[in-house]
């Protein structure tokens, strides 16, 4: 089995994207994976899909599909933010043929990437794009119940910004509780793991968050980056609400 990076949920914020794969590249990975939502929120959308493009593969997100249509349940921050990501790509600041590639991309995405035992969502297994999976949802059978019934082995998912490990005897350990070496999986369970979060962590831990999987353990592992650099961009910006950056400072 390869080693393999895979993040989620960026987000634009460009800041956090490079010190995670200036990580990624002291890992000896053999590719990257993204589940989804590289825009929304964040003030450098353009330059964070360029590096999607070069990923193994990325997973269609609620917010990149927002970005081509129109958004659904969306606050008034994210909705703004989203319109105003659009108008970024359409016109994006190097000419009509990139920002024609970049919209192509998202257009393309699949909703869901099955490999053997794995299943890759931005979601959840039923709910590929949409669909939340809170840690609180260990405490609903039936609904995990039903999810875990649509996972192979185990499902790599984004979408909470609340990275851990759900467990098919209905258990949620929050990537903090885990043994620096990772969770190593079980043949006699299924798993269903949050990656977290590149560009938004919502976990109190204001440092992005992703994962290196080798087939058998799933390493979380937890960068600083500037994020003060990001909190400025999104300042510069009047279509962005500042609460967006601001939020990052405290991981919520």
């Amino acid at each position: 089995m390869s080693r393999r990076a895979i993040i989620s949920d960026i987000h634009g914020n460009l800041a956090a994207l490079e010190a995670v794969l200036a990580d990624i590249e002291t890992q000896q990975v053999d590719g990257i994976v993204c589940l989804g939502d590289t825009v929304g929120y964040g003030p450098e959308p353009c330059a964070c899909i360029d590096h999607a493009m070069k990923f193994d593969f990325s997973i269609l997100g609620n917010h990149d599909n927002s970005a081509l249509f129109d958004p659904e349940g969306f606050n008034a921050a994210a909705e703004k933010a989203i319109f105003w990501t659009r108008s970024q790509m359409e016109c994006g600041p190097d000419g009509p043929e990139p920002s024609r590639r970049r919209m192509e991309f998202l257009l393309e995405l699949p909703r869901v990437v099955r490999e053997g035992n794995l299943l890759f969502v931005h979601g959840s297994p039923r709910g590929p794009t949409t669909e939340y999976v809170f840690p609180e949802d260990a405490n609903n059978p039936r609904k995990m119940e039903k999810l875990f019934a649509l996972v192979p082995q185990i499902c790599f998912q984004g979408h909470t910004h609340v990275p851990g490990v759900f467990s098919s005897d209905m258990r949620f350990v929050r990537s903090q509780d885990l043994p620096e070496t990772g969770f190593t999986f079980s043949p006699s369970q299924k798993a269903m793991v949050n990656v977290g979060s590149v560009g938004q962590p919502r976990d109190h831990d204001p440092r992005s968050c992703y994962v290196i999987f080798d087939g058998d353990t799933v390493q979380f592992r937890r960068i600083e980056y500037d994020i003060e650099r990001t909190v400025q961009a999104i300042e510069n910006e009047p279509q962005l609400d500042n609460y967006l950056g601001y939020r990052l400072r405290d991981g919520h």
